[in-house]
């Protein structure tokens, strides 16, 4: 099959690219997921019950939690719809301390969300539990939804906390990496000993005079004995 050569040329973009990133598909998710459980908890999570016209949260008319739900999902969206932009200027940034600055602060909410998440889902599940069968007459769906939305979270959460710590593990710089390519490339330079100018060394043999004793010192020498001088007779 033959694929037109502007297709392919449309495969090779950077948006595509940019696209085709798991760091960008997981934000995605987070997105989509955080979207469906703050609407849906706000548009159907407050009922009123037959015998009252106030607004209850249908879960176990605990208003706390849908508000919890609510914010928290809303803030979640914001916060992936912050982190694509980012995303996008991630290959342009050229200062690596702003960059690992980004991917740490990207890991730490990571962790943050997986962890607000996972308490929001065994609070949720909680009051649904107590809720009384039947009380509202809308609005169960909608909140079995953002139960199990809340639980996905969790699962992408963790797995956007992975792919920040493997970005900052592979990216991070390391620490006096100039100081230690200049030590060795000054090494590298050194002569080797065998180039090295040779010592002229004294030769030694029972024939030879050696430089190192005819330099020595004259009071080093050994003393000469004393001639006899023989007077003549008167």
């Amino acid at each position: 099959m033959h694929i037109p050569e502007s297709l392919q040329d449309l495969a090779s973009s950077e948006a595509v690219q940019f696209l085709r990133r798991p760091k960008t598909i997981t934000r995605v998710f987070e997105g989509v997921f955080s979207l469906i459980i703050f609407s849906s908890l706000l548009t159907d999570g407050y009922q009123n019950k037959m015998e009252s016209p106030q607004l209850h949260c249908i879960l176990n008319s605990n208003n706390v939690a849908c508000s919890f739900a609510v914010v928290a999902g809303f803030l979640a969206f914001l916060s992936c719809l912050a982190f694509l932009v980012l995303d996008t200027q991630e290959t342009h940034i050229a200062d690596t301390r702003f960059k690992t600055a980004f991917q740490l602060l990207d890991l730490i909410l990571a962790v943050l969300w997986a962890v607000v998440w996972f308490v929001g889902f065994c609070f949720l599940a909680n009051q649904w539990q107590h809720s009384p069968p039947k009380a509202f007459l809308l609005g169960s769906s909608s909140a079995r939804a953002a139960i199990a939305f809340t639980f996905f979270s969790i699962l992408v959460w963790i797995f956007q906390a992975y792919l920040a710590f493997q970005d900052l593990r592979n990216d991070a710089p390391v620490p006096y990496k100039r100081s230690l390519d200049e030590g060795g490339m000054v090494l590298t330079t050194l002569p080797s000993p065998s180039a090295t100018s040779s010592v002229n060394m004294p030769t030694t043999g029972p024939n030879s005079l050696s430089y190192a004793s005819s330099a020595l010192s004259p009071c080093l020498t050994a003393p000469k004995a004393p001639r006899l001088a023989m007077m003549p007779d008167n």
